[in-house]
C-alpha cells in the first residue's frame, strides 16, 4: 500500500530519506555504522553485497517465498543506493530514468532468435 499526502507519494519519502541518510553516512562517519563499514572497505565490498543481495532475492522469487523476497529486494535496494552514492550518481537521476521509461509505449524489444542446428 502506498499512502499518498499532500499529494507526494510516501514511498518516494522512504527511499528518498533512505538515500539522504546514506549520503549523510558517507561524509559523517558514525561508529558501528554498517553503511560507513561499506564505505570503509570501498566499492569491490559494496558490489559483492550487490551481488550476494540480488542472488538472495532470486532465490526468494524462486522460492516463492514473498515474505522474504520483500526483505531481500529491501536489501538490494539499500546495497544498490550505497552504490550510487560512493559513485556520486543522485537517486533523482534513477528516478528520473524510471519517470521517462514509465512514459513509453510499445518499446517491446525484438529479439533475434538464433537457429541452433546450423
Amino acid at each position: 500500500m502506498v499512502i499518498i499526502t499532500n499529494g507526494e507519494n510516501k514511498m518516494d519519502n522512504v527511499l528518498k530519506e533512505l538515500y539522504d541518510t546514506v549520503v549523510e553516512r558517507k561524509s559523517e562517519k558514525m561508529e558501528g555504522s554498517y553503511t560507513c563499514y561499506l564505505f570503509e572497505k570501498g566499492i569491490d565490498k559494496i558490489l559483492k553485497k550487490c551481488g550476494e543481495e540480488c542472488t538472495e532475492m532470486v532465490i526468494a522469487a524462486k522460492n516463492a517465498d514473498n515474505d522474504e523476497l520483500k526483505n531481500e529486494i529491501a536489501d538490494l535496494m539499500y546495497h544498490i543506493m550505497v552504490m550510487c552514492v560512493e559513485r556520486g550518481l543522485p537517486w533523482e537521476d534513477v528516478e528520473a530514468v524510471l519517470a521517462n521509461r514509465s512514459n513509453k509505449t510499445g518499446n517491446l524489444k525484438q529479439f533475434h532468435t538464433v537457429d541452433k542446428n546450423t
